[in-house]
């Protein structure tokens, strides 16, 4: 589908090639004096592709298509300039961006020198449709003013909420034991049969997440649970039902989006503009339900939480405390729900596709958690962050793998430098022009030999307790570890996506005490799942042995 279109981008863009030709030579004796000024040398270039260098771009869509898109840039950087380049200069079309796997460079755009950089608006423009402008979708002094208002909400003990997410583990054990009745050969044997927990994953994290931040879960999981909501005159009910789906289907449009690049426009809108309408009118009932009634918002709106409504902690409703504005509450509401489901079910979902694969791995971190934890009552979130160092080690490790963000960007918002890249052996500073696109290929840093070691490819917790390697005492991240992203936009959220996490995998191995992997061999090519099916995970097909 994408193909033709790009096919359509390369002619239209023909003309406007050949015409900018002239602007395209000063724009270049520009840069090059100004690099000069800057005392920066050149990045090495790679090879134009395909017609009108629409090649790379055609390549890379195919390969996420196939589900290998952060393997690609790899690949890539690899096969065409070498192992030991890290930062290379990528044309397309009548552009240029520079992708860089050096945590030197990326040291300077997301803290030293930030000031330097933001987020591109080609992929604010791709999401903001979607998910409005939040924390995650703005720039500049708009995104100052998002975080000023959304990050006292993540500095809260009410955030880490064990009680929250202990509702719906047990919901998750109900959908495995629904999903997972037992197979009269194995009876007895207390294996479950094949199934996916990637889904399962998904519905329990958008179920605590809504209920976080609205008040009442979703309950994607058991809708039979869902309570009754009021009326509110002229809104319809919002659509549980389908929020998930809306959503998904959304994030794939986004992606198709990003990858187009400023080349999105050629896309039809209409689906994309159902999904979003749906997702905006699920967020909008709750907003409208708090600005309403004020100090009452939980009226009528009653879970089984075995708290009374006045003490119990909801989002949008301190966010309300700060504003008023509808369409703000709205976006920032769901810029956290798209952040707190997603990447978090994915990497609970990575750390079980490990942890199948890796049978002392999964010995060793249920005989931790056994130890500390034996029974399901008493597991504080303290504990649960400082007393299995284990469980720390083998989260960042999944995370390290497997980053559940791949690939980042930033653009130049001014003439600027990046300390490395330049030069023949790339270790000179190199100029970056207003306007110019750098991608940071999260995944490409973690597969450096020369900072991970030569078993790069491989999943092995223990490298994070090791002198100089681990963590807990042993390595120190740096910003060759960036899968929450780092500096002044570091993720909000990432504790509670660790503790989230941890306490999740702390309880399905206190009631499982075996783990098989049914899905291929262990050592298949690792596929990042994008489509709607796979809802944008690893596909954890499994086999459990219940304790």
């Amino acid at each position: 589908m994408l193909i033709p279109f790009l096919i359509c981008s390369a002619l239209l863009l023909s003309l406007k090639l050949i015409l900018s030709v002239r602007s395209k030579r000063n724009l270049a004796s520009r840069y090059a004096a100004r690099a000069a000024e800057l005392k920066c040398s050149p990045a090495p270039r790679m090879p134009v592709k395909g017609f009108l260098g629409f090649g790379r771009l055609i390549e890379s869509i195919k390969a996420t298509n196939a589900e290998r898109g952060p393997q690609y840039v790899v690949s890539a950087i690899d096969s065409e300039m070498g192992r030991n380049v890290h930062t290379v200069v990528v044309p397309i079309a009548d552009y240029e961006l520079i992708a860089t796997r050096d945590p030197a460079n990326v040291q300077a755009m997301l803290a030293t020198k930030s000031a330097d950089w933001d987020v591109g608006e080609a992929r604010n423009a791709s999401w903001r449709p979607l998910f409005g402008d939040g924390v995650f979708t703005s720039r500049g002094e708009a995104w100052k003013h998002s975080r000023a208002l959304v990050r006292p909400q993540f500095t809260k003990d009410q955030i880490n909420d064990l009680d929250l997410i202990e509702r719906h583990v047990q919901q998750l054990f109900d959908a495995i034991d629904r999903s997972s009745s037992r197979v009269p050969s194995e009876a007895g044997k207390g294996w479950t049969p094949a199934l996916d927990l990637q889904p399962l994953f998904y519905n329990m994290t958008l179920d605590i997440t809504t209920e976080l931040i609205y008040g009442y879960s979703v309950h994607s999981q058991n809708p039979r649970s869902r309570v009754a909501l009021p009326t509110l005159p002229g809104l319809a009910q919002p659509d549980r039902e389908n929020i998930g789906t809306h959503m998904d289907a959304g994030k794939a449009w986004v992606e198709t989006r990003g990858a187009l690049w400023k080349y999105r426009w050629l896309l039809p809108t209409k689906q994309f503009s159902k999904h979003c309408a749906a997702v905006h009118a699920y967020a909008q009932w709750f907003v409208q339900l708090r600005l309403q009634r004020g100090d009452g918002y939980l009226d009528g709106i009653r879970e089984d939480t075995g708290q009374d409504s006045g003490s119990r902690y909801i989002l949008l409703d301190e966010l309300a405390k700060a504003t008023r504005d509808p369409v703000e509450l709205r976006s920032q509401t769901l810029n956290i729900l798209t952040a707190g489901r997603d990447t978090t079910a994915s990497l609970i979902g990575w750390i079980f596709y490990f942890l199948a694969r890796h049978p002392r791995v999964f010995e060793k971190l249920r005989a931790e958690v056994l130890a500390e934890f034996p029974k399901p009552e008493g597991i504080e979130f303290r504990a649960l962050r400082d007393k299995i160092p284990y469980m720390t080690s083998v989260i960042n490790e999944a995370l390290r793998v497997a980053p559940v963000i791949p690939l980042n960007e930033r653009v130049a918002i001014r003439d600027t430098v990046l300390p490395r890249g330049g030069g023949p052996k790339g270790d000179e500073p190199m100029f970056v022009a207003e306007g110019q696109q750098v991608l940071i290929p999260t995944f490409a840093m973690t597969r450096r030999e020369d900072l991970w070691g030569d078993d790069a490819e491989e999943f092995r917790p223990e490298r994070w307790e090791e002198e100089g390697g681990g963590g807990g005492g042993g390595r120190k991240r740096g910003f060759e570890f960036i899968p929450f992203g780092g500096g002044v936009r570091q993720c909000l959220g990432q504790q509670f996506a660790r503790t989230k996490a941890a306490y999740v995998v702390v309880r399905l191995l206190q009631r499982y005490d075996g783990i098989a992997n049914a899905e291929e061999p262990a050592d298949a090519p690792m596929r990042f799942h994008h489509t709607i099916e796979n809802r944008s995970g690893s596909g954890v097909q499994v086999r459990l042995h219940e304790a």
